[in-house]
């Protein structure tokens, strides 16, 4: 039996620590990724893997840790925390070189030991601010 809260943490940690080639076989050939920022589904260990390379070369020194992980059979629920600077180009955006800290969950289903499907949600708004590309909010009155 797989233990699927390690497999989820895996693919989301590990290309973060350099080890993009070692969890690659983690993901399903028919692997499909709903994440935001992505114009149409990712889908596939080439879609992984570039959807993966674009955020790190925008985030280089980008780190992403799960903390907190749940599982009910073959669903795992987990909210993770990214860090890192943008110091290459992000999808078309120069680099800025401001730090980001970005939350998300995903909620991803995973059998036979592999990733088949995951839905992400993160702070996408947060991020653009935090880099400056749109405006920061003015806070609510009081």
């Amino acid at each position: 039996m797989h233990d699927v809260k390690e497999i989820a943490r895996r693919v989301t940690e590990e290309p973060w620590r350099g080890n993009l080639d070692e969890v690659i076989e983690l993901v399903a050939d028919d692997y499909v990724g709903h994440v935001p920022g992505a114009p149409e589904p990712v889908r596939g260990k080439d879609g992984y893997r570039g959807f993966v390379e674009a955020y790190l070369a925008g985030f280089p020194d980008g780190k992403i840790v799960v903390d907190e992980a749940i599982a009910e059979g073959e669903i795992v629920a987990h909210r993770w925390t990214a860090t890192g600077t943008n110091t290459g180009e992000l999808m078309g955006m120069p680099p800025t070189g401001k730090q980001v800290t970005v939350t998300g969950i995903a909620y991803a289903r995973i059998s036979d030991g592999q990733l088949r499907e995951d839905w992400v949600t993160w702070d996408t708004l947060g991020l653009l601010q935090q880099l400056g590309v749109i405006p920061e909010t003015a806070a609510a009155p009081a």
